[in-house]
This record gives structure tokens, C-alpha cells and sequence, in this order.
């Protein structure tokens, strides 16, 4: 099966289009993914990583980088007046993804997806199947309303993913695959492409979604649980990668696409 094309725009901000990043081919044999300029425009700040040895000590270096570099602490020196969300920054976003995967940040997230990797969302409170329709409008309205009057949001989301994939680099040397469970309570709610071999499905997963690096932890949220290789390239964010960044459920961002999973119920 391959990526549908109600699931893809035909341009994106990384190396790779979406109709090949979103593949199952891709799943099996992954390329890393590189954000159009990003790591060009903060070459120093990743040349510095390369200096230190300690976990925390990096995720210090990259929170006073995005400090500094989008002012975080000061909105009025970004050029942020009159009302809006000035305050909200990458940490708020992932918080707010944490709380509700549904509410306005999770819009902003998807939506930021959606513009460097060109993956659609397929659901954001209700089922999104095609950009031409009246759900895929009203998320545009709330990612619209998320992005208001905010300090380079997205930009800021694109310095997390490099940091994230720079630290998976150096936490596992030489991976590709990371292996994720999801717990979910209707396999109906799942857009299966095809059915495999046993409990193997295709399925055509969210533009972004949560997952677990704890089987444990994925049994807590539903009947059956989705098991699947990760390509470490769509890893966007994991709870461990900065201090508070998210409390418990070991939660991972995933990018979505095609992908086979394997399905177990408890």
C-alpha cells in the first residue's frame, strides 16, 4: 500500500517528499530527515553539543540557545506587541500536545508537520480525509488561531526536532529503528490499508501521534496494543529529552504515514 494522495501535498521543507517519507518502504529502510536550512543557520550552536559529554548539560546549552536565539524571555524584543500568545514557545506547544492532542497546540503541531514534511493530518477531532473538506477547514482555524501573533513557533519547532535527532544520535549510535507500543481500544478507529500475515496490519497512522517506548505503559490507554518499528528519522520529541518537558507515560511524538504494525490485545 502506498501513502494516499489525500494524505500529502506535493511540496514540503525537508529532503525527502512526502509521497516517499510517508511510505512503507521508508518505514523498512530509513534515510535521515533534514529541515530545510536549520542545521546550516545553527551550526555553532550544534558544533558546541558536540563538546559535551553529559545528557544534561546538552539539554541546558539547548534551552539557553533557544532563549537567546528567539528571545524568549523578552516577547517585546522579538517584536510581540498587543495581544496574542506571546508567552506560548516550543515547551508550551509539547505541553499542550501532552494535555490534549486535539486542542490548539495540537493543531499547531500538526500543522507544522504538515508544512515540513507535507504530511496531512488525518484527524483532529474528527476524521480529516480530504484538504477540500469542512473538517480539514476547521482544524485550519485552530492551528490559524494557535499561530497568532506567536515569537517564530514553527521555526522554533524545527530547532527541537534537529536537537531530538541529534540526541538520539548520540543516545543510540548507529540506530534506525526504535521499537514503540500504542494502546488503543478500537482497531476500527484505525485506518487499516491492508492485513498481513497474523496479527501484521498496514495502516495509515496521523500525521503525528503518541506513542510509548513502554509496553507496560501502553496496556494503561486501551484493549490492544500496536506495536511497530520507528524510524528514528520521525521521532519528533520524547519525554527524556529535556528536563519537565513531559510528565510520565514515557510519551514519544511520532511523524506518521504508512506503516506496518503488529497488534496484540491483552
Amino acid at each position: 500500500p502506498t501513502l494516499p494522495p489525500t494524505s500529502r501535498v506535493p511540496i514540503n521543507r525537508c529532503n525527502l517528499p512526502a509521497q516517499i517519507l510517508g511510505s512503507l518502504t521508508y518505514q523498512r529502510h530509513p534515510a535521515p530527515l533534514l529541515i530545510d536550512g536549520v542545521r546550516d543557520l545553527h551550526h555553532a550552536f550544534f558544533s558546541r553539543l558536540d563538546a559535551i559529554e553529559e545528557i544534561e548539560g546538552r539539554a541546558q546549552l539547548f534551552m539557553r540557545h533557544m532563549a537567546a536565539h528567539f528571545s524568549l524571555e523578552s516577547p517585546l524584543e522579538a517584536g510581540l506587541t498587543g495581544k496574542g500568545r506571546g508567552r506560548a514557545d516550543y515547551l508550551r506547544l509539547v505541553r499542550g500536545w501532552s494535555f490534549d492532542s486535539d486542542g490548539r497546540d495540537g493543531a499547531v503541531l500538526k500543522g507544522w508537520v504538515e508544512s515540513r514534511f507535507g504530511l496531512l493530518p488525518r484527524f483532529h477531532r474528527e476524521p480529516i480525509r480530504s484538504p477540500e473538506g469542512a473538517a480539514y477547514r476547521r482544524y485550519m482555524e485552530a492551528r490559524t488561531h494557535g499561530l497568532y501573533n506567536t515569537n517564530a513557533l514553527e521555526a522554533q519547532l524545527d530547532l527541537l526536532y534537529e536537537f531530538c535527532q541529534y540526541e538520539l544520535a548520540r543516545r543510540y549510535p548507529g540506530a534506525r529503528h526504535l521499537k514503540l507500543f500504542r494502546g488503543i481500544n478500537r482497531l476500527e478507529d484505525h485506518e487499516q490499508l491492508d492485513v498481513g500475515e497474523g496479527r501484521t496490519r498496514i495502516v495509515l497512522l496521523n500525521n503525528l501521534n503518541s506513542f510509548t517506548n513502554s509496553r507496560e505503559r501502553a496496556d494503561e490507554f486501551g484493549d490492544y496494543i500496536l506495536a511497530m518499528q520507528v524510524p528514528v528519522a520521525k521521532i519528533f520529541f520524547f519525554n527524556q529529552l529535556l528536563p519537565g518537558m513531559l510528565k510520565g507515560e514515557d510519551e514519544v511524538a511520532v511523524i506518521g504515514g504508512v506503516y506496518e504494525v503488529t497488534v496484540s490485545s491483552l
